[in-house]
């Protein structure tokens, strides 16, 4: 699916969806603060989650760190399928492997992760694998 000459990208952490969610509860503090403080503490979840981890494309795999542990490891030989969920506003990705599916929120720079999907992973080559398969 992919060349081997492709150079390793990690990617830099964004905080638009932890500030978006954030916002979004500011307005339930002011209605019923049971209602904000799930929503806030969400937010800082994602926060803390767009600080430490970090997604690292290779030019085989998908590489997922924790400081500088990998804790999940996945070639893009097993990939199906991927989505970038709203373009006006991208909260969320999706891929799908051949015995797993996986979300992830939007927590890094979302262009440079389109940019190494469509390198790395095209979807015209997961259309050629369903019909060579098929």
């Amino acid at each position: 699916m992919q060349g081997t000459s492709l150079a390793t990208v990690r990617l830099q952490p964004s905080f638009a969806v932890p500030l978006g969610v954030l916002l979004l509860s500011l307005p339930l503090w002011w209605l019923r603060w049971w209602l904000g403080l799930p929503l806030s503490l969400f937010a800082i979840f994602l926060a803390v989650q767009a600080a430490t981890l970090r997604l690292e494309f290779t030019a085989t795999a998908l590489d997922v760190y924790r400081g500088s542990q990998q804790i999940r490891h996945f070639p893009y030989q097993q990939w199906q399928h991927w989505e970038v969920f709203w373009p006006a506003f991208p909260v969320l990705f999706y891929f799908r492997e051949v015995k797993n599916i996986h979300f992830l929120p939007i927590l890094f720079d979302v262009k440079t992760l389109v940019q190494c999907l469509q390198e790395r992973c095209p979807r015209t080559a997961f259309i050629s694998t369903v019909r060579n398969d098929g």
